[in-house]
């Protein structure tokens, strides 16, 4: 017997094929693999689109696996030193402590120098930020990783616990506390995350502005690069921390440059940048 409601309406089934027509391009534009294969490294990419609520990685399983946060850590950690009173703001200077094991951070003269902790942060001047570190202290590190939900929040007596451990964090986790940053939901200051949001500009057009900070650490053996942050457009703004690997000691001229190349690329084919 004929039942009126199967009837398929005819213009129904083309409207149904042209929506599935116009997806197939969108679709096939996007591969997040690709920009990791393109610069030869191991890694993933978490993005979290703050408009569509929606999360978007190229490796679930890597996303929420977590390593040394490296400099990256370097954005909690200057809001933890403004939130203890360390430092009064962004413009303190810390005076040059004369050494520097190079063996373990490189050398790096140009850092050698009394310095801001806003050009500290911008240059990644890693001595700068151990020596608040040991004016904040651990007790108050543990309690803060703990409120504002960093990571496994554990902390070492050494000043440099984000660059080789005992602090890990997930790329999950890094987006995560980004965006509470940005909906300023953790336990500090709004002047304090006022000096944050300046601090961490490092693009600006007048389309977009990306506030970020890179990362370099070591773990089992292994290089870790990070490069972390958020990009704001007038109609959205998307968070993401990329995470890139190699054996530590072996070449790679293109690891520093591909955690943003690879983040910019993935970023483009969203159609955010």
């Amino acid at each position: 017997m004929y039942n009126k409601s199967h009837h398929i309406n005819p213009s129904s089934i083309l409207t149904l094929l042209i929506a599935w027509a116009i997806a197939i391009p969108a679709s096939a534009q996007t591969d997040l693999q690709k920009p990791f294969r393109d610069c030869g490294f191991a890694g993933s990419i978490t993005i979290f689109d703050y408009k569509q609520g929606k999360w978007i990685t190229s490796d679930s399983t890597d996303s929420r696996f977590e390593t040394v946060p490296a400099s990256t850590f370097k954005i909690p950690n200057l809001l933890i030193a403004l939130e203890t009173g360390v430092i009064q703001n962004e413009m303190d200077t810390v005076g040059w402590i004369g050494s520097i094991d190079t063996t373990l951070y490189g050398y790096r003269p140009s850092t050698y120098k009394d310095m801001t902790v806003k050009h500290a942060f911008q240059a990644s001047a890693g001595w700068v930020f151990m020596e608040l570190a040991k004016k904040i202290g651990r007790q108050r590190y543990e309690k803060m990783l703990r409120d504002i939900g960093y990571g496994n929040a554990e902390v070492s007596d050494e000043a440099d616990f984000w660059n080789f451990g005992p602090l890990m964090v997930s790329p999950r986790g890094q987006v995560e506390m980004l965006v509470d940053i940005y909906e300023r939901k953790l336990p500090f200051s709004g002047r304090n995350f006022d000096i944050l949001k300046d601090v961490m500009v490092t693009e600006q057009t007048d389309d977009y502005t990306i506030r970020s900070k890179t990362g370099w650490g070591v773990q089992d053996d292994n290089d870790i690069g990070w490069w972390v942050g958020y990009l704001q457009r007038k109609d959205n703004v998307y968070f993401f921390a990329t995470r890139i690997t190699k054996a530590h000691g072996t070449p790679g001229s293109g690891f520093l440059k591909c955690r943003l190349e690879i983040t910019k690329e993935v970023l483009r084919q969203l159609g955010a940048l």
